[in-house]
């Protein structure tokens, strides 16, 4: 662990204090993130449970800065690889509860223990509260591989741009699943995909607006337009042909082989935004694609 950090977990796998399903909203809380928050807590309840594994325990990771919930995922005993796991939600919703069965899934898939990160959500908490739970996390664990998916991607990349500015040790693995990379708004995919997808560009903006209030300042926040991305962790990058994000998605995947980094980058044909997320219930291709992307990780996350 990293200095001035330790980390707390309840054996019985109950919910951190302070972690409750969702956020009271407040009254600067837009009525979409209200109306978003509340849905994916229904998703949640109707969704199959994912796989039953042997070890499930919330806690937190206490760090100079705070607590940030936590929930770690053991398929077994013995040691494996750690994956840092951080959810989708436009930076606004999303919280252990909703990405509960793609946590249990990928642990048991890949054989990995699985640490789901509860980070703080604008507008409460505007960008970098997010970025800097992420980092946190990462500096106190050390895992193997960090994860996202949607925003969460946005955070595991930017974290590691964090990590590797400070000098700090980095994963081994950043995987990006249909990663928010550029808060311009402004890649082609965003007006072709943006609209009947399942993630339209009025809701994007949205969230960008919500995370990174002042637009001025979301250029120098976005990673696909920082300056320099060598040094960073290999990548695995799956996007989806359907979705508002996938030119953004792509062009950081060319940006990083410019820049030196190892990439393995795939688009999903025929799927849309979030497939990652329940789709394989009821979509074989969207059970196939989640099959490819566990192959990845088999394959790319290294092995004691």
């Amino acid at each position: 662990m990293g200095e001035g950090t330790s980390m707390s977990y309840d054996g019985a796998g109950n919910r951190a204090p302070g972690s409750g399903p969702g956020l009271p909203a407040g009254p600067d809380v837009p009525d979409l993130v209200v109306r978003l928050r509340a849905a994916a807590h229904e998703r949640r309840a109707v969704r199959a449970r994912g796989p039953e594994l042997p070890r499930v325990a919330d806690g937190f990771v206490t760090t100079d800065a705070g607590a940030v919930p936590v929930r770690r995922y053991r398929p077994g005993d013995g040691p494996r690889p750690l994956l840092v796991y951080l959810h989708g939600g436009g930076f606004v919703f999303g919280d252990l509860d909703t990405h509960d069965r793609t946590c249990r899934r990928i642990a048991q898939a890949c054989d990995v223990d699985v640490l789901a990160v509860d980070y703080r959500l604008a507008p409460e908490h505007p960008h970098p509260a997010a970025v800097r739970d992420a980092v946190a996390v990462l500096r106190a664990v050390r895992p193997d591989a960090v994860a996202g998916d949607s925003a969460g991607g946005f955070l595991a990349t930017a974290a590691c741009l964090v990590l590797r500015d400070e000098g700090g040790p980095l994963p081994a693995v950043q995987a990006l699943f249909c990663p928010n990379t550029d808060l311009l708004l402004r890649q082609p995919s965003i007006t072709e995909k943006g609209t009947g997808h399942g993630l339209d560009a009025e809701d994007l903006a949205v969230f960008v607006e919500q995370f990174v209030p002042d637009p001025a300042r979301r250029r120098a926040a976005s990673p696909l337009h920082a300056d320099d991305l060598s040094g960073l962790p290999g990548a695995l990058i799956v996007t989806a042909e359907h979705d508002a994000l996938r030119d953004e998605g792509d062009a950081y995947a060319r940006r990083l082989v410019q820049a030196g980094v190892p990439v393995r980058h795939r688009v999903e044909p025929g799927l849309v935004h979030g497939f990652i997320q329940g789709m394989d219930l009821t979509d074989p291709a969207a059970a196939a694609a989640h099959e490819r992307l566990f192959a990845d990780l088999r394959e790319l996350i290294p092995r004691p």
